[in-house]
């Protein structure tokens, strides 16, 4: 069954095949699944790298910048988050990055293999994160966030639509 992806400037379906939609799915998994391992580093940097280092660090970068321009926002707020930055924050944005690190790479190398009950699963807790991520949006305004959420709700709809396709392939063999 073609999905409908886009319209042409007729106003004609333009369809996507399965086999592409496929491809794009574990193609989406496959970045998924890099930002996930990028979490798990930075988790590990989290827990291991000195306030110390880290306000170094941070004054390092921002210190050309605030040269020029003693006022400028994002090189500030960098700076005063390395400084007010307590090690029980440190250590809860260490574990928060290793957990979700490490359950997305799982869910998704489960996904990958087309293990049928890591569907439902991963939809399940990919839904628990939106739901995270929409809270947090409330406090932080994040943009970014914002963008990673929508980005998650396309993985889980995209997720239902293989859910679907790998049950109909799997009764039509059987």
């Amino acid at each position: 069954m073609p999905t409908v992806a886009n319209m042409d400037s007729t106003r004609r379906p333009i369809a996507l095949d399965e086999k592409t939609f496929r491809l794009l799915f574990r193609t989406s998994l496959l970045l998924k699944g890099a930002f996930s391992l990028l979490e798990i580093a930075g988790g590990i940097l989290a827990y291991f790298v000195s306030q110390e280092y880290l306000l170094r660090l941070v004054t390092m970068i921002t210190q050309e910048e605030l040269t020029e321009d003693p006022r400028d926002f994002v090189a500030q707020f960098l700076v005063q988050s390395a400084q007010q930055l307590s090690v029980s924050a440190q250590h809860f944005a260490a574990f928060y990055l290793l957990s979700h690190g490490s359950i997305k790479t799982a869910l998704i190398a489960g996904l990958l293999r087309e293990r049928l009950w890591y569907y439902p699963l991963s939809m399940l807790v990919f839904g628990i994160f939106v739901a995270y991520q929409l809270f947090r949006f409330q406090v932080t305004h994040s943009l970014w966030l914002m963008a990673l959420t929508i980005l998650d709700i396309v993985i889980i709809a995209m997720t239902w639509h293989e859910y679907r396709f790998l049950r109909r392939r799997m009764r039509t063999t059987s």
